[in-house]
């Protein structure tokens, strides 16, 4: 058995059983990999692919298993290159972070300057993508952390820890009824066709809540996973903007009304994940410190040992998080 045998396998699986796509994408043959496969299935003694002709059409009950344990094998294997590279180049590396528009654009642009910095010699990228997206490039180690909202219990491989709360802010043109009013409701706010995310996105979810425990749906007129798309379109007049608050510039946004919303809808909190059995160089605790500050090496090492997401939700159910 080699680790290239289990590495095409586990990659195999990440691209949907198409042995030509993970051939490009590890630049090498089709018939190598289909090749390989087959002798760790004759050296195991048990089919890992169900096959059609020449397709394979689904893993086995057998080749799940396998898959699982070739995942855990190919993440310790990473976990002891980094743990060399620690040792020879402390601050040398790379860090790969996948998050939505509104995280990068509004939330990160600090610890990002302030980390780049500290560590001029690790390569930094950003991927921003759907929380489906944002979970499998953790999960298949193509982003290191996740800082996600929406959709936790898709990292059901991943250790997630709560760095803020947040809220919502609706946003309108100057002359706005709704600028003319007290204390807006939920009602007043069924009056209107809403501008907003898209489902999944930046804590919609709440949106929705809110509206069903009244017992009304939402008129929602325009979606976009892009927060200042959203301010766009609010000021053509295209309706009433729901966003977080810590998307409004009080510089870029003078054209609009900022009407706070706490009131209306339940706070979200953001979480910043990894996947389990990963080796944390220096620079990554000193980044998720940076980001949430409460978030030490000492309290992520204590996250990190815990068996599941609800004992690290307890972990933290004392811990006052900052709300933004």
């Amino acid at each position: 058995m080699k680790l290239q045998q289990l590495r095409y396998v586990v990659e195999v699986v990440n691209h949907r059983l198409n042995v030509s796509a993970t051939a490009d994408s590890l630049y090498t043959s089709q018939p190598g990999i289909s090749k390989q496969i087959r002798m760790l299935e004759d050296e195991l003694g048990v089919q890992i692919f169900e096959r059609s002709g020449k397709h394979l059409t689904q893993l086995t009950e057998a080749g799940q298993d396998i898959v699982n344990i070739a995942h855990d094998v190919l993440t310790r294997t990473e976990s002891i290159k980094s743990v060399a590279e620690e040792h020879i180049h402390p601050e040398v590396g790379k860090l790969s972070i996948s998050t939505t528009h509104t995280q990068a654009r509004y939330a990160l642009p600090q610890t990002i300057k302030s980390f780049t910095e500290r560590y001029p010699k690790v390569s930094l990228h950003m991927y921003q993508g759907t929380p489906k997206q944002m979970s499998e490039a953790v999960s298949k180690g193509i982003a290191d952390f996740a800082i996600a909202t929406e959709d936790l219990h898709l990292y059901q491989d991943a250790v997630m820890l709560p760095c803020y709360h947040w809220n919502r802010s609706i946003v309108v043109p100057h002359g706005h009824p709704l600028t003319l009013r007290g204390k807006i409701t939920i009602e007043d706010l069924a009056s209107y066709p809403l501008v907003t995310y898209v489902f999944g996105f930046t804590g919609r979810s709440e949106l929705e809540k809110a509206f069903r425990q009244v017992g009304l749906n939402p008129r929602v007129a325009f979606t976009a996973t892009d927060a200042d798309v959203i301010k766009t379109y609010v000021k053509l007049g295209m309706g009433v903007g729901v966003i977080s608050s810590m998307a409004v510039d009080p510089l870029a946004d003078k054209e609009l009304v900022v009407i706070d919303a706490s009131h209306i809808f339940g706070s979200s909190t953001t979480c910043i994940g990894f996947r389990r059995g990963i080796f944390l160089r220096s620079y990554m605790y000193d980044f998720i410190e940076k980001f949430a500050p409460h978030l030490t090496k000492a309290v992520i090492e204590e996250a990190m040992s815990l068996k599941s997401g609800t004992e690290i939700e307890e972990m933290f159910n004392d811990i006052v998080l900052p709300l933004r």
